[in-house]
């Protein structure tokens, strides 16, 4: 049997009509910038999130670019501040922080989760650390009644980079709305994925949420006038109302998503494979992402791609070795961070699996 990592194609082609008939709709308007699309998916996100407000962006990156770009046009930060952050993040994370002339403070994940906790947060906290960024890695939310306390009680900034965890929630409250900010990817291959590039940034406060509409539209508060210096970073009229297609049916797909981790928890009892955890309930984790820790990785990837079962490693090399971060962190040294990029495998999970393909996963572990 085959079963491939992740099929967008199938994913898609449950939805093709609604799809094809939105991409009409926007063709047919005219209008394909910053129009109604986009409004209506910003007021619709913002509503599913529980976000006062959220603001549409060309991606995920740009969102969180834009996030702390604003606070520091707000005058919340200035350049050489230092922003907390786990050390085992896609590297999208740390490039927000340098690009914005900010400066990385990487902190070693919990064991267990792989995400970010209030102990370790806690130890690394310096005078220079003005704001903390916390990863929802893999479709679970990092431990964020303890982060936001501890945020709250330093006075820190706290940014979301929720661009895996659509929907994950701890007691009801979703990834996007316990920070201060937060940032959402809407990758092809995320759990609400568009069918391009596409991003949202969602927040508390109006001021932000004012200075990055303008910062997101060269800067521009009002056509021809610009507030401040910003890039073209605007949500695509096209991707708003394929999203808002795809946002009617998160949260079937992120059902089905549980129960398929869920089989793959109780079921596979392979000795070297390391299972996740889930650190709150079963129904808060969306499973972005099922992945295990394994010894030897090259040989546990070519026994199931034996078998028909495609894996994929996210990701191989943390950011502290990569070659654009060596000069500046290439010294340090995060033995978990270094494991657990070493040994990770992700298996498939998507709301597309049959039954049949689940079980020869399973049988194949």
């Amino acid at each position: 049997m085959h079963v491939p990592f992740l099929d967008l194609k199938a994913i898609n082609a449950r939805h093709a009509a609604e799809l094809k008939a939105a991409a009409a709709r926007v063709i047919d308007s005219g209008w394909y910038v910053l129009g109604e699309e986009v409004k209506a998916f910003e007021f619709e996100y913002a509503a599913w999130v529980g976000s006062p407000h959220c603001i549409g962006t060309s991606d995920g990156l740009s969102a969180l670019i834009l996030a702390l770009r604003g606070w520091k046009e707000l005058g919340l930060l200035k350049d050489g501040d230092a922003v907390a952050v786990p050390a085992n993040t896609y590297i999208a994370s740390i490039l927000a922080i340098t690009e914005n002339r900010l400066r990385p403070v990487l902190v070693e994940p919990d064991e267990d989760t792989f995400n970010l906790g209030a102990a370790k947060l806690a130890a690394a906290l310096t005078p220079e650390v003005k704001a903390v960024l916390a990863v929802h890695l893999y479709g679970q939310l990092a431990d964020m009644p303890a982060i936001a306390k501890l945020c709250h009680e330093r006075g820190l900034l706290l940014l979301e980079d929720a661009a895996q965890s659509h929907g994950a929630h701890i007691g009801g409250v979703k990834a996007g709305a316990w920070g201060d900010a937060a940032a959402f990817s809407f990758y092809p291959g995320k759990n609400l994925g568009a069918l391009g590039d596409a991003g949202a940034l969602t927040c508390k406060d109006k001021k932000l949420a004012d200075m990055v509409r303008a910062l997101r539209n060269y800067g521009s508060h009002e056509k021809y006038k610009n507030l401040v210096q910003g890039p073209n970073d605007r949500l695509d009229e096209l991707q708003a109302a394929l999203l808002r297609v795809k946002l009617k049916h998160i949260d079937a797909d992120n059902a089905r998503r549980r129960e398929i981790a869920l089989r793959y928890r109780r079921e596979i009892k392979a000795p070297n494979v390391h299972l996740p955890s889930v650190r709150a309930d079963e129904d808060s984790h969306v499973w972005h992402l099922f992945v295990v820790r394994v010894p030897d990785r090259v040989a546990f990837q070519q026994r199931l791609l034996d078998r028909g079962v495609h894996t994929f490693i996210h990701y191989p090399i943390p950011p502290h070795h990569q070659q654009a971060y060596l000069k500046e962190l290439g010294h340090l040294k995060f033995p978990l961070t270094e494991a657990i990029h070493r040994e990770v495998v992700s298996l498939p999970i998507s709301p597309v699996m049959t039954d049949e393909q689940v079980a020869h996963v399973i049988a194949s572990l």
